[in-house]
């Protein structure tokens, strides 16, 4: 995509796409982050080396610097912040689109395998050794008992 062009939806449709979005917001907002909390140091840093003005209270002075100074921390904060939403928009999207027909498709065969009485293949080993070794600690107890009783 070239610099001129706009994204649009139709673009973050794509998982390379997104990907290639999230780097160039990245690289966009990344120097713009550390820009405003450099700033917003050196402000902090300014306004806390003022005297303090005719009338001030015992910590006034100090109380009045924080608060002058915040908004700026804030900003950085809110640019990082969007930085982090659009990461999770592009989680989101590819667990609700992409990756779903995948799992649902997965599901409805262990259904049809387990409605045609045959056990699912167990993908990891763990689980099955921790069912035997507490079958093993326990013996007959819980044979009985069945899921959601």
């Amino acid at each position: 995509m070239s610099s001129a062009e706009k994204w649009t939806s139709e673009h973050l449709l794509s998982s390379a796409d997104r990907a290639i979005h999230l780097e160039q917001r990245r690289a966009q907002l990344l120097p713009i982050v550390d820009d405003l909390r450099r700033l917003a140091r050196e402000m902090d840093a300014e306004v806390k080396e003022m005297e303090s003005i005719e009338g001030d209270l015992p910590g006034q002075a100090k109380l009045r610097a924080w608060h002058v100074a915040k908004p700026l921390f804030k900003a950085a904060d809110d640019v990082e912040k969007a930085l982090a939403d659009l990461i999770s928009f592009n989680a989101r999207f590819q667990k609700a689109y992409e990756d779903l027909p995948n799992r649902r498709e997965e599901k409805r065969r262990r259904k049809v395998l387990a409605k045609n009485g045959q056990a699912p293949a167990i993908e990891s080993g763990q689980a099955g050794t921790a069912v035997q070794a507490k079958r093993d600690e326990f013996g007959d107890v819980f044979d009985g008992l069945r899921r959601g009783a």
